[in-house]
């Protein structure tokens, strides 16, 4: 397959990296430096607007797919239509995909859309993606990670285990989940397991559990404990991304919002937009404002400013003072293993979501959602079964999965099941999947 990038900053140069091993792989970047540091990656890299027809025109031919991913969604969208027009008026030529990466929220209402009118096959908010896995995060106190999957009908949640919890040396069995829930994973500091029931819970494990919303929600009685009020939440920060997990969280009415901001006109903008946050005017890192607004009592704190350093500073300051969890933004790749590894709960990063949807158009057919976990050393995908999929009419005991990967749930019309070894995968089904990285090119073979 031939894709042609446009920018090389910290989305596109990881979609290259992802995609350059397997595929032909074109980045046009205009920037001296990142233009360098794409050059280290097995790439063809052309400095120059990814916007301009004539460079397109050189490059497009025969290319399957083209993402524009630069910092500017004007110069994204026009890629992206500019590519279309050049396919079209040229004989022969394949019809290239387009994706946009957009951040206006003029542009765009949701994390993933099609604007095909326009030329965008698939138009990706990373702002919107990242707010929209906070506020589910959220909703479950204990998470640091959450996933929908099958339209809503799946949900993933990975919860860690503290040194205090009641779990710490119990078995897998003690656990007693719903019978639509399962243990798809356990990650150990550089262990990636795949549990058995006697497999004993040690402290600091990562667990992903699997399972249909409406059982996910008593799951907290099992990894954490029930917040006996609603969730008080310190948002740092109202930019694109705090303004848009803001309306998520004061749409649901069922956490106390307090929003932090140190431009005096958002604040007033956000204050008139959300009916039940508290908006503060001042700096995130203002220990005698966090003292004020007790920050001790707060069961989340989530500093997303535009800043990865000062989003570092809150949520560790937060901490240091008495928070019960603490949310980080980092956009740059290379912070995330560091955030956590000084004491923050979670750190999120915009990038994944515009990365997974490229790789889902790339990793072939069928698949419907894709997510990375824990920096990407697993995968949880779902599949649509196919009357040529491999896995399709023979029990699964009789199928050769690929070892470091398990079927998790399997969604069949209204009805969402934990498949066993006698179960008969059949057309259409929606099959999900944790995969370890190592294992998904053999998962992707059956699904083919």
């Amino acid at each position: 397959m031939k894709a042609v990038i446009i920018g090389a900053g910290e989305v596109g140069y990881h979609i290259a990296k992802a995609l350059s091993p397997k595929n032909d792989v074109v980045i046009i970047e205009k920037d001296e430096e990142a233009s360098k540091r794409a050059d280290e990656l097995d790439v063809l890299v052309i400095e120059g607007n990814g916007a301009n027809a004539e460079i397109l025109s050189k490059v497009l031919q025969n290319a399957d797919l083209l993402v524009a991913v630069t910092g500017v969604d004007e110069v994204n969208i026009v890629a992206c239509m500019t590519a279309k027009l050049i396919t079209k008026n040229k004989n022969g030529w394949k019809d290239t995909k387009t994706i946009a990466r957009v951040s206006n929220p003029d542009y765009i209402d949701s994390p993933v859309t099609s604007r095909a009118q326009v030329g965008v096959d698939l138009m990706i908010c990373p702002e919107l993606a990242l707010a929209s896995e906070v506020a589910d995060i959220l909703s479950s106190p204990s998470a640091i990670d959450a996933e929908m999957f099958a339209e809503g009908k799946v949900r993933m949640t990975e919860f860690a285990i503290s040194p205090e919890s009641k779990l710490v040396g119990k078995h897998m069995q003690d656990l007693r989940l719903a019978d639509c829930c399962i243990v798809s994973a356990v990650f150990r500091e550089d262990e990636i397991i795949i549990p058995h029931g006697d497999d004993l819970i040690k402290a600091n494990d990562h667990m992903v559990v699997v399972g249909k919303p409406e059982a996910m929600e008593n799951l907290e009685n099992v990894f954490g404990s029930q917040v006996p009020h609603r969730t008080r939440i310190l948002l740092i920060g109202c930019g694109i991304v705090g303004f848009y997990l803001a309306k998520l969280i004061d749409r649901e009415n069922n956490a106390d919002l307090r929003i932090i901001e140190h431009r005096k006109g958002r604040c007033i903008e956000v204050a008139e937009a959300l009916e039940n946050a508290l908006v503060l005017n001042g700096d995130g890192t203002d220990v005698s404002l966090l003292r004020e607004e007790n920050i001790e009592d707060m069961d989340v704190v989530v500093a997303v400013t535009d800043s990865d350093e000062k989003n570092l500073l809150c949520a560790l300051l937060a901490k240091q003072l008495g928070a019960k969890k603490v949310i980080a933004r980092a956009d740059r790749s290379d912070y995330l293993p560091l955030f956590e590894m000084v004491g923050i709960d979670m750190a999120v990063s915009p990038r994944e979501a515009t990365v997974n949807e490229v790789l889902k158009l790339t990793m072939g057919k069928g698949i419907q959602t894709l997510t990375t976990i824990e920096g990407e050393k697993a995968e949880i995908i779902e599949y649509t079964a196919s009357e040529r999929s491999k896995i399709v009419g023979k029990p699964l005991n009789k199928v050769k999965f690929p070892k470091g990967s398990l079927i998790n749930m399997v969604v069949r019309g209204k009805e969402t099941i934990i498949p066993r070894g006698d179960f008969v995968i059949n057309n259409g089904d929606r099959v999900v999947i944790f995969s370890m990285a190592s294992a998904v090119s053999e998962v992707e073979k059956y699904f083919r």
